[in-house]
């Protein structure tokens, strides 16, 4: 399990996400969402360890262990592995991405299998910077979390930005995942993808960069659609509901 405790992140010295709590459950998956500018990808870069995203306070526990102080190439080594919101734009080949990683994590059988499953063998000729569409980019950056076979996957909007059927796709690979006792905390904004998920632990709201409140991701979702997150930012913002 991965356990944030009371984090405040920095961002250029601008405190961006204040004492927020999560856990992330093996073999579920748990949602944060919030509106835009609300400080989910801060948290998830935070949880990374990505530079520039200073912890001011709190801790990171992986499976009871400190991981607060960890570079980011050590949280990986430990399964923890994060699918940026959108890919590199760089001059290379899928193909040689993915054989790059897979020499490392995993087997030619994987390498099979998650690209069938996600539709990209087609793509393998092509290069990070050429003009994939948004299902494609989201579903190129889960092939490369799927290789790495991780404990713990954080998924920055897997769902914004693509049509209907990339989105079921995505789905289907995480319940995968989830059956592979792996943990997702996966951030959404919209919650398109949410009605194709199983196995859904909580979900949490994140608003003006605090953790506000938490529940079932049914019911936190509903409150969603039915008043949007501007009732969460005026009953609960600066306390939470719990």
């Amino acid at each position: 399990m991965l356990e944030v405790k009371e984090l405040t992140v920095a961002v250029e010295n601008r405190i961006i996400v204040k004492r927020a709590s999560l856990k992330v459950v093996e073999g579920k998956v748990n949602v944060l969402m919030g509106p835009n500018a609300s400080g989910k990808t801060t948290l998830l870069k935070a949880i990374m360890g990505i530079p520039g995203y200073e912890i001011v306070s709190g801790r990171i526990f992986l499976n009871g262990e400190n991981i607060t102080n960890d570079p980011p190439w050590v949280r990986a080594r430990k399964g923890i592995c994060l699918a940026f919101q959108s890919l590199p734009k760089i001059h290379v080949k899928i193909k040689h991405l993915v054989k790059a990683i897979s020499e490392k994590y995993s087997s030619a059988n994987m390498v099979s299998y998650a690209s069938e499953k996600l539709y990209l063998k087609y793509l393998f000729e092509r290069s990070l910077g050429q003009g994939l569409s948004g299902g494609e980019e989201k579903r190129t950056e889960l092939l490369t979390v799927i290789l790495q076979k991780p404990r713990i996957a954080l998924l920055d909007e897997p769902d914004s930005g693509v049509d209907v059927e990339s989105i079921r796709i995505i789905a289907d690979v995480v319940n995968d995942l989830v059956k592979e006792n792996v943990g997702v905390l996966l951030v959404t904004h919209q919650g398109y993808i949410l009605k194709y998920l199983r196995n859904l632990n909580k979900a949490y709201i994140m608003v003006s960069g605090e953790i506000v409140y938490e529940g079932s991701v049914e019911e936190v979702y509903n409150k969603v659609l039915s008043f949007g997150y501007s009732y969460f930012k005026k009953e609960y913002g600066g306390k939470k509901a719990w």
